[in-house]
């Protein structure tokens, strides 16, 4: 990793985060300030100078990902649709969307599971997901609809983690089913599904 020299401070914060990842990715969280620093090509004086600690690193980096995430869903939102569904689809979208590098998805999943044994990560998950789960609950499709959908876009979308791809035209197809069943209302009236008024996402 190269020096800071011409970097922004944002350009470095950045590299730090990058560099954080990928080495609590390989040795785990264990990995001190001094490897995450030593990979980002900065002292250890200008990682705290912009992480105070490590647990501020690990909740900034956690926070990235997040973030990423939830970029990922809002460029999937069609502006032309209005229907009720709209943000569920946009997270099926997401979530199902083909993956240019899969070796670099596995990698992400992987960190991912890491952070989320740290308590205050997993707090932060856990916020992040309730509020998800709020907007898609608000989203007007009826709650074991949006139980089906949603539980079999998350479902495919750890299948890199396994080594198993998403970029198959059975997956499209897939994608293409999902979104249709949020637009069906007749569908939603002539299934005899269970009791809507006490099923809910998990």
């Amino acid at each position: 990793m190269g020096r800071t020299a011409g970097r922004s401070p944002e350009d470095t914060r950045r590299v730090i985060l990058e560099s954080a990842g990928e080495v609590i990715r390989t040795r785990g969280l264990n990995a001190s300030l001094d490897d995450i620093a030593r990979h980002a090509g900065v002292s250890k004086g200008g990682l705290i100078y912009h992480f105070a600690s490590k647990d501020e690193l690990v909740l900034a980096l956690a926070r990235t990902l997040l973030a990423r995430f939830r970029d990922h869903l809002a460029a999937r939102l069609d502006p032309a649709d209005d229907a009720p569904g709209r943000f569920t689809r946009a997270y099926i979208r997401a979530l199902l969307a083909p993956i240019e590098d899969e070796v670099a998805a596995r990698r992400e999943m992987a960190l991912t599971s890491q952070l989320s044994t740290v308590p205050a990560v997993a707090e932060l998950v856990a916020a992040d997901t309730a509020e998800l789960n709020a907007e898609l609950a608000a989203d007007g499709l009826p709650a074991d609809v949006l139980t089906l959908v949603t539980a079999a876009a998350d479902g495919v979308s750890v299948a890199p983690m396994w080594g198993g791809p998403i970029a198959t035209p059975e997956h499209r197809e897939l994608e293409k089913r999902l979104i249709q069943l949020t637009r069906w209302p007749e569908l939603w009236q002539s299934v005899p599904w269970p009791d809507q008024a006490t099923s809910r996402r998990p």
